[in-house]
């Protein structure tokens, strides 16, 4: 190597060195800070609420603001998650229930919000989701509620219309579909297992690469990723985590008909959060069966100038071919304008249940 170029990087390098005992000093310092801020709630009371969906959105978008590059947004939020993660561990780990195992996209959803240090808790299925935080054993949930390709999760919104839980956050998760297998080449595949919605996610590109493989629906991408490793012949399609918990190299990547595939995810606990300055609102409500009432139902929301982003119309299930809407609108609950419309709302609807205001996801 050259000398002059050994000379440059050796000051470099020092440089480097500096500024990671520099961090190092500034995050144990936030720490610090974090373990503060748990004795003060501790002393009023609040100690049980270490974790405030608000503040921490509005952390990732000040941090957003501020950041000037060469990092991009999503790099620099993921350190910051992942730092904020740390330092409510030390107050007291979070346990965050989701549907499992491990390996699956619900589990990248809750690392993706909560960071690496909280206490995963895989359930077997949705409504396990619901009952683990119920009964007090999580302290939140993360469940799939739609998805850009194939709409809404439909247990997910059954569940919320008779749970006590509460949204206090979102999780938007870019998906990408790998075929994964122990073979080399496409010609060995025999068999994919898959989830029935990622089997329809890549349906186009299964047609074309593999037609005529049998297609085989099991309960998780991370299942179908298990079954995969120890089958000869047999392929999954299932995301990153799964390929790496169960060492299944991936010989197809991103093969999902669209794009721009995501799924968003709703955060659940016992309480929603408070106003961030970009938030969401979500609802359920029903209309009296007669002309124009779901129009009256829709009105107080253009009256006081609150867009609605989401209508999501479920069987009621307590009568024959009655309804209800899945309602998400922009703004906090105690924002003037959200205000006023659900209390004209409360006055003309049948049926109306507040899910919760929580702060929109942050890339």
């Amino acid at each position: 190597m050259n000398e002059g170029m050994l000379k440059e990087l050796g000051v470099v390098r020092d440089q480097i060195d500096s500024i990671d005992a520099q961090l190092l000093a500034l995050l144990n310092e936030r720490a610090r800070c974090a373990e503060h801020v748990g004795q003060i709630k501790a002393r009023y009371g609040e100690a049980g609420h270490v974790y405030r969906p608000e503040r921490e959105a509005q952390v990732l978008r000040r941090i957003q603001g501020l950041n000037q590059g060469p990092l991009p947004d999503e790099s620099v939020t993921f350190f910051f998650r992942e730092v904020m993660s740390a330092c409510l561990s030390l107050e007291n780990p979070l346990g965050i229930a989701f549907l499992g195992p491990l390996g699956t996209f619900s589990e990248s959803a809750a690392v993706k919000h909560f960071g690496h240090a909280a206490r995963l808790v895989p359930q077997t299925t949705i409504d396990d989701v619901f009952r683990e935080v119920e009964a007090g054993h999580a302290q939140y949930g993360v469940v799939p509620v739609e998805n850009s390709t194939e709409g809404a999760v439909g247990r997910t919104l059954d569940l919320l219309l008779g749970s006590s839980l509460k949204i206090c956050g979102e999780v938007v998760l870019r998906i990408h579909q790998h075929l994964m297998s122990r073979e080399t080449s496409l010609g060995a595949i025999t068999k994919v297992y898959s989830h029935a919605q990622s089997l329809a996610q890549c349906h186009e590109w299964l047609n074309r690469s593999l037609p005529g493989v049998p297609r085989i629906s099991v309960g998780s991408n991370a299942e179908a990723a298990r079954l995969a490793s120890i089958e000869p012949g047999a392929a999954a399609i299932a995301g990153e985590a799964a390929s790496e918990r169960y060492e299944l190299p991936r010989l197809v990547e991103s093969i999902e008909d669209e794009p721009n595939n995501t799924t968003r995810f709703f955060v659940l606990g016992r309480h929603d959060a408070g106003p961030s300055g970009a938030d969401k609102t979500s609802l359920i409500m029903s209309a009296a069966n007669r002309p124009g009432a779901v129009h009256l139902l829709l009105a107080p929301l253009a009256s006081a100038g609150v867009s609605m982003s989401r209508l999501e119309s479920r069987p009621a299930r307590a009568a024959l071919w009655e309804y209800v809407f899945y309602v998400d609108i922009e703004g906090h609950r105690d924002d003037p304008a959200v205000k006023t419309a659900l209390e004209a709302l409360a006055a003309d609807a049948a049926y109306l249940k507040i899910l919760g205001s929580y702060p929109q996801a942050v890339y």
